[in-house]
């Protein structure tokens, strides 16, 4: 019985996981405002060695749609610069010397309405993600009432907590993409 529990445990750390790497994931998605966390992923060779940003430099957000990064190291400006430049991100950095200021446009409604339905994708990947755990433990469950290890009752109990955990973890993904569609939908 005690086995029965710790699958459980198990099964929901993985959920909770899934739906956190989901949330990571929306948090590189920028809304029209400066995010510092659209910086999350971008790396800079520092003496041979591949460092986050946020590693090499003090980053803000001095006004709504401007990140400013002031690196320790100004020898450091051309690679941060350069690093931006051949990510993802999608904006030209402007050094001055001493700093590089990322400057995000305004969003159109056209660009909107296409990071929402990539904020949709997402979430339905995480939902399906989520699916394939509990039928994973579904599977585990079955074998071990097979190997006697539990009772029909118990399986049936194992299978009721977990779908009750599968709803829960869906509707915390609902949610999550309900509030980031908000956020980007806003002007």
């Amino acid at each position: 019985m005690a086995d029965l529990k710790d699958t459980l445990k198990e099964l929901e750390d993985r959920m909770n996981k899934t739906i956190s790497f989901m949330q990571e994931e929306f948090s590189a998605i920028r809304a029209g405002r400066a995010n510092p966390h659209v910086l999350d992923r971008i790396t800079v060779d520092y003496y041979g060695t591949q460092t986050p940003l946020q590693q090499v430099g003090n980053v803000s957000v001095p006004e709504a749609r401007m990140i400013l990064i002031q690196p320790w190291d100004k020898s450091l400006l051309k690679e941060i610069e350069k690093a931006i430049l051949t990510s993802d991100l999608g904006i030209n950095p402007t050094n001055d010397g001493s700093v590089i200021r990322l400057l995000f446009p305004e969003l159109t409604e056209e660009r909107r309405k296409a990071l929402t339905k990539e904020i949709r994708k997402k979430g339905e990947a995480a939902k399906v993600a989520v699916r394939n755990i509990r039928r994973d433990g579904a599977d585990v469950f079955k074998k071990m009432e097979k190997a006697n290890e539990i009772t029909e009752d118990d399986l049936s109990d194992a299978n009721e907590k977990l779908q009750k955990l599968t709803d829960k973890a869906v509707e915390r993904i609902d949610k999550a993409v309900e509030v980031k569609d908000k956020e980007l939908m806003t002007v």
